[in-house]
């Protein structure tokens, strides 16, 4: 009994540390002359002539990167787990670098990197994405890694080579479909990181979402906390896509 009520003690305090500062932002953004409240901010947001271009990029960059980094780690981990397991503390370790670099050094070494590579590249938010994929690299790692040490990886694809599937057909049907939880759970990670990355977009001068919402609220404060709200809101509902196609996906599994 005490142990029940103490978890719900803790629930309960975790559930107000989030919804005590989103209640106060859904205030502070109705906040109009003397005092009054009013949803006038709210109504300035579709007279805003850069949210709409500034989100689409965004959203095509938060694509990109969740495309290119799970078609980068998923044969990688994959690889790792069944030919160099040995490896797998060492290389948890190295994915944890981009957390410890700064923004400022890692924008270099990727445009170092870069410098001589085609217009379409440097200069568009393709960069922003190359960006992106590395600095979302540990939390992809550990997500896919964990998935992978749930499953009995090595016979799985032991069992489908001996049927006569080659490499690619291992991982499309047989690694993928088994740790489809590991992988959506990377690309929610993805998506949540790009839509709120705020510095690196920044320092390249990227106008994305962030930095548009930021520019915003230097000038109008309430219609800046209403699209923070909004593009919490957007972030939940693809969310809630990729977890209703995920679960959807699973269930028709279960079926067959």
């Amino acid at each position: 009994m005490k142990n029940k009520a103490l978890r719900w003690t803790v629930l309960a305090l975790f559930g107000l540390y989030f919804l005590v500062p989103m209640g106060a932002s859904v205030e502070f953004s109705l906040r109009d002359v003397n005092n009054t409240h009013s949803f006038s901010s709210w109504g300035k947001i579709l007279d805003e002539p850069d949210l709409l271009p500034t989100l689409g990029t965004s959203l095509w960059v938060a694509a990109g990167t969740v495309a290119l980094t799970l078609l980068l780690m998923v044969p990688t981990v994959s690889w790792v787990h069944l030919r160099k397991p040995k490896l797998r503390r060492l290389i948890e370790g190295v994915s944890l670098l981009p957390l410890v670099i700064p923004p400022i050094v890692l924008v270099n070494g990727v445009l170092v990197v870069f410098r001589d590579a085609p217009e379409v590249i440097n200069g568009t938010p393709v960069i922003l994405v190359l960006e992106y994929v590395i600095l979302a690299l540990p939390f992809t790692y550990r997500t896919l890694d964990a998935g992978l040490a749930a499953i009995s990886l090595p016979t799985l694809v032991e069992a489908a080579r001996s049927l006569g599937a080659s490499w690619p057909t291992v991982l499309l049907r047989v690694i993928v479909p088994n740790i489809r939880s590991a992988v959506f759970g990377a690309a929610f990670l993805n998506l949540a990181l790009v839509l709120g990355e705020y510095t690196l977009a920044s320092i390249l001068l990227m106008d994305t979402f962030p930095v548009w919402t930021v520019s915003t609220g230097q000038s109008e404060a309430g219609v800046s906390v209403a699209v923070s709200l909004l593009s919490l809101l957007v972030a939940f509902l693809l969310l809630f896509v990729l977890s209703l196609v995920a679960g959807r996906r699973k269930a028709s599994r279960g079926v067959a």
